[in-house]
């Protein structure tokens, strides 16, 4: 069987040349591109001390491998072009076992993690008590993150032992072959299935969501107060709640007397308020927007995959064949501009961190100067 990469015809070297060279440079940017995001992207969680939190470890742990992704891979894709191109011999079983474990390894680990990350995101907006008080610190996210990769680790194996694909694709977008192996079909269908629980996730939340939202200002009676005793229809135990939270003044209220106020160092059960929850909000945007991409980028080479062992070989077109497998392979280098858009966090605090140019309100600060300066 011929190679999928040949072009098929009788097309000049000058042709086939500048063919691989417009597909050299276009995966160097690629690399180039996805180590330089990555990295950036790595830093900047790293040094910058207000982003240190679970969420953030857990992205800077999908930053890192979609950075030794495109590391491993690419390189691979480069060498094995440059070897079909010049007809020479291509890679061995090996190698490409090799390369398809780690594509394989990568690819489930962003998965599983994304999985787990829609479920604290979950967990952050229904039952922001429990997530506070177990999921948001630094112990949570390092068992995500290790059993992300145990998960990936277990699943990326079947694929790889059951056979190698062909083409210069696919030593890392493991490119099923045209009889079918089975444990490359399996693997499309488990990452199907972990990519469509995530969603599954995210749209609870959002039903979840849109049922608490008050459309109509809530008209109650007020409530009888006498010395912070607040009794009656309209009592809601609001200022119990807060007294007991220690935003309390004044005397005790006689039926709070004999608990105490909850102070700074006693580890209070803090609430949900409004910024907190237009800041879960926003993350929650922010990784969901990770997650469709990931559908996206990888939807059309699972489709293609399927496609092509379900029905026949040919019935997938070599050119939509191969932009599928570019997909995926932007994927690496595609998450860290996704999250500077959708995070204003991450944008003042790369501003802040990376003083390259002065932003927009420099010279509104020093319009005071300005002014004390005539006697305003």
């Amino acid at each position: 069987m011929a190679n999928a990469s040949e072009p098929g015809g009788g097309g000049g070297g000058g042709g086939e040349a500048a063919a691989l060279g417009v597909k050299l440079a276009a995966l160097s940017l690629l690399l180039c591109v996805s180590l330089a995001g990555n990295v950036l992207f790595a830093l900047l969680i790293v040094r910058e001390r207000s982003l240190h939190r679970a969420p953030y470890y857990l992205l800077l742990d999908l930053s890192l491998a979609d950075g030794l992704r495109a590391l491993a891979c690419l390189p691979a894709v480069m060498l094995a072009a440059r070897r079909a191109a010049a007809a020479g011999a291509p890679p061995g079983a090996l190698g490409c076992k090799l390369l398809a474990f780690l594509a394989a390894l990568f690819c489930f680990h962003a998965a599983f993690l994304l999985l787990g990350v829609g479920v604290t995101r979950y967990l952050a907006i229904a039952h922001h008590r429990f997530y506070a008080e177990r999921l948001a610190g630094w112990p949570c996210a390092a068992m995500l993150v290790c059993a992300a990769w145990a998960l990936a680790l277990a699943a990326a194996f079947p694929p790889v032992l059951d056979g190698g694909p062909e083409g210069e694709h696919a030593p890392c977008a493991l490119e099923q072959r045209p009889d079918g192996a089975p444990g490359a079909l399996g693997f499309l269908l488990l990452l199907a299935a972990v990519v469509g629980a995530t969603h599954l996730v995210y749209l609870r939340l959002l039903l979840f969501i849109h049922d608490r939202r008050k459309m109509r200002p809530a008209r109650l009676p007020p409530a009888v107060s006498r010395d912070w005793t607040f009794h009656g229809p309209g009592a809601t135990g609001q200022a119990a709640a807060n007294w007991t939270a220690g935003f309390g003044r004044g005397p005790t209220p006689p039926a709070l007397v004999g608990i105490r106020p909850a102070g700074p160092g006693r580890g209070a059960r803090r609430l949900l308020v409004l910024e907190e929850f237009k800041t879960e909000k926003r993350l929650c945007r922010m990784f969901y927007a990770v997650t469709l991409l990931f559908l996206l980028l990888w939807g059309p080479y699972v489709v293609a995959s399927y496609l092509r062992v379900l029905v026949r070989p040919g019935a997938v077109p070599q050119a939509y064949l191969t932009a599928s497998v570019w997909l995926t392979f932007a994927q690496a280098g595609i998450n860290p501009v996704v999250c500077f858009l959708f995070n204003r966090e991450l944008r003042d605090c790369f501003r802040a961190q990376f003083p390259c140019c002065p932003g927009p309100r420099a010279p509104q600060a020093a319009l005071p100067c300005d002014l004390k300066g005539i006697g305003l």
